[in-house]
């Protein structure tokens, strides 16, 4: 490790660093703007001027900028020298002559980096006195404010938006002191990774527009550590409250898994805690079949009385905790539990956990992922299925240009020569799916394919790795994709790190089954292969580890329910209209003689229930939900749940005590119930240590949810009292619902907002970190991540042999449905965003130009698929297969179709489009006690 000098005293430093990160990682405070850990060094804003000094003779030193410097053996520098601090101000004051000064109406204001640094700079006063550059704002969507007068063109945003996520609508326009950066033209921002614009300004151009129409000063939001829900990548999240509304999430670096950086679904689509739609008590059918709000020991007493049958049946969720899943497993029985699949959905997370449970390659974490030198991805559409996961690919494809950076000794954060030296070089990525996909323009080859044809691309790929292609085995897939799986299958073989991606949105386990047979094919080729599988939701994985693969499926309990086998059903938040067609459904419910429902929402599941219980959303519960790369990891609540509202869990133990199950009797804390589940099921063992239990001090105290600079509770309830409140007490974590406690150096899954002495903005973390960008400092003895990973590679794998599809063929008069998944639209929640919901287009079907050409129909005309089951608006797609039809998944209107059915298509009479996109059920409860429809 080289010994700098910084004024008069010696550091050890990491070798390759630039001095800003050795300063911050040393924990000295040097200002910046321009710099980012993960965007590199440009050198735009000079505010990390320091002063260079030749050797110990030299008294009077030339200034660098400490981004742009790489630190060196002997080296001697001054941060503090008149000359640096003299220079750092000037330019701070340059910086501001045009910004309006707006802090106390500023979104950003408290938390602004601008702020943090004109403070450390010691700037105050302003000379300039001439009139100031206006800008006009622009209408960037739902999601973005934009107040572009407030910008000190550290261009942060658009290397991020364009260099970084790959986004092609925002730039910086003109020149000199007019620096524009925002659209041609006025419009939605078209990245799905745009809502890190928010966070990764240091003033307050870029701000969140739902907080805004809806502001809370920063230091009044209370925060807790919590997981994503959106999808089943797992990113980790800082939701912020303020009069028990959901105001806003922000990013919890996690080392491993999201870093920096979240999709907008993550962002935004927590909103929908603050729905109109919210239970806020529990209800009961009356005789006139409307629904009575009850109170909770009401609804637990009706609770009870129906579980006392034999006949008595569940569904759990893919979205909801381990425990809560564990629990109402336990108070059904094994035999009498559905994860909340639909048969053929469970057959696909079932193999997906079985081929990685099997497999002697690598399961990777996103930041493992952004290693890989040579990418497959086979029928995924990693943008709208696993969004953080195509971010990070986008940083995989620039590892040829860090290769290329190091043969010229060029430092990783040289982010502007790297990429003038690479140009558009970059690391082979393939991708084969069902149409194109948003990674298609870094991708070296996309194969628009049927999920048939996949397979067996993928199964020749496999064959001419292992060189086993020619007789009985050769797969005939023509001269071009023939030469294509060559090229491919040579291409992962020279590769350091391949990667090979693949998945259930396909609805093919014969996909999953290639890639399965491609990774294992490197690995005894020797390769270090890297291979992840997506499933669906936040927990699917957690269910297949929960129930293995015999479990009833929602099939099963329908054939057992119109037998008059199932007395009692209860569904946990899983609305099973959106699992399979209405006609199964219905006829499932309609066999059933109470029906009971947990859930946060209202939704044609609930509206069907004889009783309604209100379950806590995520941001009022806790709980374990196990990633698609198996790692466990613990969500915390952010306010405890309101009037008659309980967490799953807690109304599910209680009724397992009131029916005197002796397991649950001792049963006191949520940990107790992570504890007994990780007994009784090995594959679950690993989650007690996703997170430290409700006994963990961190030097004797707890956790502050609140900042120190939390305004108190005297002005939330001035209009009641102004005597202050007592804060509740949380007995279920290490976390307090107080500014009393020490946010510090407790590991990551404890994490509640970042702060620290004269840095009020995000940019705090390098403070909670064992170095920039690195691992956090709780959390760096146990590997550099928070949570436990459960699921690792099987050393002793061996080939899963499968049966190879036959290619595909179209038919004269019917068409194949494939998938398309839309980040917007294609999960049960996020749509129930106000911000999202305005992103969510109407439900379409795509098909080829020669196939709408033989339907005789055009973009914006209606298709009727099958016998009446669904009618869409057209898409009319050339990358989509002939012969095969691309519908949205989970869109509203969609839920009667299924993946790889081969179906009709005509035309629509009488089209209109619909005008909406969100289920208006009949049912909403009140907490006043009336019947309300």
């Amino acid at each position: 490790m080289p010994v700098i000098t910084i004024d008069g005293k010696e550091y050890d430093v990491k070798a390759g660093d630039n001095l800003l990160q050795a300063c911050l990682s040393l924990g000295l405070d040097l200002p910046y703007f321009c710099w980012h850990p993960d965007l590199g060094s440009i050198g735009a804003c000079r505010q990390c001027a320091v002063v260079q000094y030749q050797n110990t003779e030299d008294n009077r030193g030339r200034i660098v900028m400490g981004c742009m410097t790489p630190v060196t053996e002997g080296a001697i520098f001054s941060l503090s020298g008149d000359k640096a601090a003299k220079f750092r101000e000037n330019v701070v004051e340059a910086l501001m002559l045009n910004h309006p000064h707006d802090c106390p109406v500023c979104a950003e204001g408290g938390e602004c980096h601008l702020q943090d640094m004109t403070v450390m700079v010691g700037h105050r006063d302003r000379s300039y006195r001439g009139k100031k550059n206006t800008h006009r704002n622009q209408y960037l969507g739902p999601l973005i404010h934009h107040e572009m007068n407030r910008c000190i063109t550290c261009y942060r945003c658009t290397r991020y938006y364009k260099d970084y996520a790959g986004g092609d609508d925002l730039a910086a326009m003109a020149s000199h002191d007019h620096v524009y950066f925002g659209r041609h033209e006025e419009g939605v921002l078209e990245s799905e990774f745009a809502g890190n614009l928010v966070e990764v300004c240091p003033t307050g151009v870029f701000t969140d527009k739902s907080l805004v129409n809806e502001y809370t000063r920063k230091w009044d939001l209370q925060s807790a550590p919590s997981v994503c829900t959106g999808c089943a990548v797992g990113c980790n999240i800082l939701p912020g409250e303020r009069y028990g509304k959901l105001k806003r999430v922000h990013n919890r670096f996690n080392h491993e898994v999201n870093g920096y950086f979240l999709c907008d679904r993550g962002r935004f689509g927590a909103q929908h805690v603050n729905s109109k739609k919210t239970l806020a008590s529990p209800g009961i059918r009356n005789e006139n079949g409307k629904f009575d709000a009850i109170g909770h020991l009401s609804a637990l007493g009706h609770m009870v009385e129906a579980c006392q049958t034999e006949n008595i049946a569940a569904i759990g969720s893919p979205r909801a905790s381990v425990e809560s899943n564990y629990l109402l497993r336990s108070l059904v029985g094994d035999d009498n539990y559905c994860p909340g699949f639909n048969s053929h959905e469970q057959s696909l997370v079932n193999r997906a956990l079985h081929l990685q449970q099997n497999s002697s390659a690598e399961i990777p974490s996103i930041k493992t992922m952004e290693s890989a030198d040579a990418i497959l991805i086979l029928g995924e559409d990693l943008t709208n299925t696993a969004p953080r996961v195509a971010l990070a690919l986008r940083q995989s494809v620039r590892n040829k240009a860090y290769e290329m950076a190091a043969e010229l000794k060029l430092q990783p954060w040289q982010d502007a020569a790297i990429r003038n030296l690479a140009q558009d070089q970059l690391s082979p990525l393939f991708i084969a799916s069902v149409s194109d996909t948003r990674l298609d323009d870094v991708a070296e080859q996309q194969l628009s394919l049927a999920p048939p044809d996949i397979a067996r691309l993928g199964a020749a790929i496999a064959a001419a790795i292992t060189g086993n292609n020619s007789g009985d085995a050769a797969i005939d897939l023509g001269d071009e994709n023939n030469q294509q799986a060559k090229h491919i299958a040579q291409t992962l073989l020279q590769a350091k790190r391949p990667l090979i991606i693949s998945g259930v949105s396909c609805g093919s386990n014969a996909v999953m089954d290639a890639a399965a047979e491609i990774s294992q094919a490197l690995c005894n080729a020797n390769k270090p292969c890297l291979f992840n599988l997506v499933v669906p939701e936040a927990n699917s994985l957690g269910q297949a580890l929960l129930v293995g693969p015999n479990a009833p499926s929602l099939d099963t309990l329908r054939v057992r329910a119109t037998g008059g086998n199932i007395d009692t059903l209860i569904v946990m938040e899983n609305d099973i209209y959106r699992r399979d067609g209405q006609t199964n459904i219905e006829q499932l419910l309609s066999s059933v003689k109470k029906i009971i429902v947990l859930d946060s929402l209202d939704n044609p599941t609930l509206s069907a229930a004889y009783l309604a219980l209100s379950a806590a959303n995520f941001a009022e519960s806790e709980g374990t939900l196990i990633s698609m790369e198996g790692r466990a990891q613990r969500y915390f609540p952010v306010y405890l749940p309101q009037g008659e509202r309980r967490a799953s869990w807690a109304w599910l133990l209680a009724c397992l005590k009131e029916l005197g199950r002796e397991q649950f009797a001792s049963i006191e804390h949520f940990d107790d119930i992570t504890e007994v589940c990780a007994k009784e099921i090995p594959a679950l063992a690993g989650i007690i240590e996703a997170a430290p239990n409700h006994l963990f001090r961190n030097v004797g105290v707890k956790v502050p949810r609140q900042t120190h600079r939390y305004s108190g509770r005297t002005a939330m309830h001035a209009d009641v009292s102004m005597h202050e409140p007592k804060q509740p007490v949380d007995e279920e974590s290490p976390l307090a619902f107080t500014m009393e406690g020490l946010n510090r150096n407790q590991p990551g899954s404890l994490l509640p907002y970042v702060w620290s002495p004269g840095w009020n903005s995000n940019q705090a973390l390098h403070k909670f970190q064992s170095e920039v960008g690195g691992a956090l400092k709780g959390d760096k003895d146990k590997g550099g991540a928070a949570g436990n990973r459960i699921l690792n590679r099987n050393a002793q794998a061996i080939n899963q042999p499968y049966q190879l599809p036959e290619a595909f063929i179209p038919k004269e008069n019917e068409w194949l449905l494939v998938p398309r998944h839309k980040i917007y639209g294609s999960d049960e929640l996020s749509v129930h965003s106000p911000a999202i919901a305005q992103l969510v287009e109407q439900a379409f079907i795509e098909v080829h130009p020669d196939d709408a050409n033989r339907l005789q129909v055009a973009n914006g005309d209606g298709l009727t698929v099958g016998q009446n089951q669904a009618t869409l608006a057209v898409k009319v797609n050339p990358c989509i297969v002939k012969g095969c039809a691309a519908y949205s998944v989970a869109f509203e209107g969609t839920f009667n179709l299924a993946v790889g059915e081969s179906l009709s298509l005509q035309k629509a009479t009488n089209w209109q489009p619909q005008t909406t996109n969100n289920h208006s059920s009949s049912m909403v409860i009140a907490s006043d006690g009336g019947a309300h429809v």
